[in-house]
């Protein structure tokens, strides 16, 4: 199962403000006046890291163990179903050039449009692509847990 909820490290900075670090995504740290502002900004920047690593066809990095009682940052449900076609095409060696070409020969620009996380594609588009790919979503709901910082 993919999942994209990481964890996330909050601490205490000396000006009072919360440094958020998402520790399997390098470079991702991000401040806010309290915990649940970290989180927030930690989020945006784990998306635009994200949608650059797509970008520059690398691998997205696989979350840790969220551990009870830490803090844990999740991409919004159209973000991270972009993130499952993505890491699908990739794991299959296939094109966006080929998903169009399967997907009854739709222009390339519509799957780059789909792989776009500013982009505001339908889910029926992406369940049409995952599914030309053998693969489906399923969306699970959990409950919040409380913010720890260190």
């Amino acid at each position: 199962m993919t999942t994209f909820e990481y964890p996330v490290v909050l601490e205490e900075d000396d000006n009072d403000t919360i440094l958020a670090s998402v520790p399997d995504v390098p470079g991702v740290h991000s401040y806010g006046e309290d915990n649940a502002d970290a989180i927030d900004h930690v989020r945006e920047a784990l998306i635009v890291m994200l949608s650059a690593m797509m970008d520059d066809n690398k691998d997205i990095p696989t979350p840790g163990r969220v551990t009870r009682g830490q803090a844990s940052v999740t991409v919004p449900t159209l973000v991270a179903s972009k993130l499952v076609l993505y890491t699908s095409m990739k794991d299959q060696g296939i094109t966006r050039s080929e998903l169009a070409r399967r997907l009854g020969g739709k222009n390339p620009t519509h799957v780059t449009r789909l792989l776009n996380v500013l982009h505001q594609s339908r889910h029926d588009q992406i369940d049409e692509a995952l599914a030309v790919l053998g693969r489906r979503l399923v969306v699970e709901a959990k409950s919040t847990p409380s913010l720890a910082v260190r």
